[in-house]
């Protein structure tokens, strides 16, 4: 029980380069959807809390944004905000994807990892198990493994469910002996309207695809409830150029209703009721380099 000498908490930084499944892997431990997913890198963009409370252990998981080599300055505050969650964390998952190899950013990310003087326990998640051939499997999870000399590693498929239980083992005994630190039926500490903001843009980017790549942001204007009606929701869609501003309504507003279509369809799954949302797309030229548009679309805290 809770507060026994057994039970364990404690905080886990889920790390690792863009795509390899950080989110998919927190939605499926979580059985709940909390964290945008796309095919597209950069989906995750700040720190989200995913809460997992089992009889002995509560697990307090922190998705974070993909590891990269930055090219702008929201590209910097997301891999600022990944760096200061491991140094927080009481445990670290690195994962990476072993449907291929170790990419520039795997082996710059391990480099950092191991360098830290003051270094979380930490696990290598080998994820997308189910993606690779039986010869292949041992072969890359030996590579992946020279990353981390040393480091404890786990194979899971996070699509599949598969390679759980293990981990979770695993975590457990990393994690400090101690007392629930969050009510059991809490998930997250993301508001609906945070979640449903993310769940906008992961919408957007599963719609726009390559041609919108990463300028795309959305900012929640109003989040109101209507009694037994439901909730309304207005939302801004930004984009950098007029180009892309064209491209995300699409011709006579097919596009923009095709994203609010399946954007509602996600929130009102997470809400548990109905929803009416209303969507507007606006140009903001070079948003991602400046650091007031950052912070006013929460990927930047005043202190930076």
């Amino acid at each position: 029980m809770p507060g026994d000498r057994n039970h364990r908490s404690g905080f886990i930084a889920v790390v690792g380069r863009p795509n390899v499944g950080k989110s998919t892997l927190l939605n499926a431990l979580l059985g709940q959807k909390v964290a945008g997913v796309s095919p597209w890198p950069q989906t995750t963009r700040r720190r989200q809390m995913g809460i997992l409370t089992l009889p002995d252990a509560q697990f307090i998981f922190l998705d974070t944004p993909g590891w990269h080599i930055p090219k702008d300055a929201l590209g910097r505050a997301m891999v600022k905000t990944s760096e200061s969650t491991i140094r927080e964390a009481d445990a670290v998952l690195f994962l990476v994807d072993l449907s291929s190899p170790p990419a520039e950013e795997d082996r710059a990310f391990a480099k950092w990892l191991l360098e830290l003087t003051s270094r979380p326990a930490t696990v290598l998640v080998l994820n997308k198990a189910d993606a690779v051939t039986a010869p292949l499997l041992g072969e890359r999870e030996a590579v992946f493994q020279t990353l981390l000399p040393g480091v404890p590693a786990c194979r899971i498929s996070a699509r599949e469910k598969a390679g759980f239980p293990e981990l979770l083992a695993r975590i457990a005994a990393l994690l400090p002996e101690g007392p629930e630190l969050y009510p059991q039926d809490e998930i997250t500490d993301l508001s609906e309207r945070e979640i449903a903001a993310d769940l906008i843009r992961e919408a957007a980017l599963r719609n726009l695809r390559a041609e919108v790549p990463h300028g795309v942001a959305v900012r929640v204007d109003e989040y109101r409830e209507r009694g037994g009606q439901g909730a309304f929701i207005a939302a801004t869609v930004f984009v950098e150029k007029e180009s892309h501003k064209a491209i995300a309504i699409g011709k006579g507003g097919a596009m923009l209703k095709k994203i609010g279509s399946e954007s509602r369809a996600k929130i009102e799954e997470m809400s548990g009721r109905k929803l009416f949302l209303q969507l507007r797309v606006k140009v903001l030229p070079g948003w991602r380099n400046r650091d007031d548009d950052l912070r006013r679309l929460g990927y930047m805290t005043k202190d930076k």
